[in-house]
């Protein structure tokens, strides 16, 4: 069968695709998009994590043709979906004030006052010129998150959709954001950091 559907705001088409292909192998085998990992295959760690008409979703788990006329962000779109959210004002759409301190709320990493020092240059893999990263990209570099990076699309599209929706999050918040991504390398506390300093320049934009 033909797939058309709309990837990182482009149109695109898949043929042949068969009934049982998942979005993900899609993605990654038709249209060279292999930002999202193959990794279980069965939903259970979040390193194939994409966005189905602004869900956070496992592409592992959906059928190429569910997405039909569907709208998907990848990874490799979270750069331009960040900047046209910034210039139509749309996103972070609850401000509460929360609490940041203290180990009794589970955050024992960075200080938000030293993360806010942090900063890495983003560049280009096979350039090496400078590359536009989205706010929260930025922050998993800051932040020192990324150690592999097998598991780091998955979560930086679910950060990403969590701080479009909850400008402020509290730790509890984020831990629930990210409680489908798994990773095996980073003891996931320089991953709350990140989230909390991209959290926190978010604010100082607005």
């Amino acid at each position: 069968m033909r797939v058309n559907f709309t990837v990182n705001g482009r149109q695109q088409q898949a043929d042949d695709v068969w009934e049982g292909e998942s979005l993900l192998y899609v993605l990654r085998e038709r249209l060279g998009l292999p930002g999202s990992k193959n990794a279980c295959e069965q939903g259970e760690c979040g390193s194939c994590t994409v966005r189905l008409d602004g869900v956070p979703v496992c592409s592992c788990l959906v059928a190429a043709g569910q997405v039909e006329g569907r709208d998907v962000v990848t990874v490799e779109g979270l750069a331009d979906f960040a900047r046209q959210r910034a210039e139509h004002g749309h996103g972070g759409r609850q401000r509460a004030e929360h609490g940041h301190g203290g180990c009794a709320t589970g955050a024992c990493g960075t200080p938000l006052q030293e993360a806010r020092r942090w900063s890495a240059g983003g560049t280009d893999s096979q350039t090496g010129e400078g590359a536009e990263l989205s706010p929260v990209q930025q922050a998993f570099i800051d932040a020192g998150a990324v150690q592999c990076g097998f598991c780091t699309p998955g979560l930086l599209v679910a950060a990403d959709e969590l701080l479009e929706r909850n400008a402020s999050p509290s730790d509890a918040d984020i831990r629930e954001a990210l409680s489908g991504n798994l990773c095996r390398c980073t003891g996931y506390e320089k991953i709350l950091d990140a989230v909390r300093l991209a959290a926190a320049r978010q604010g100082e934009a607005v």
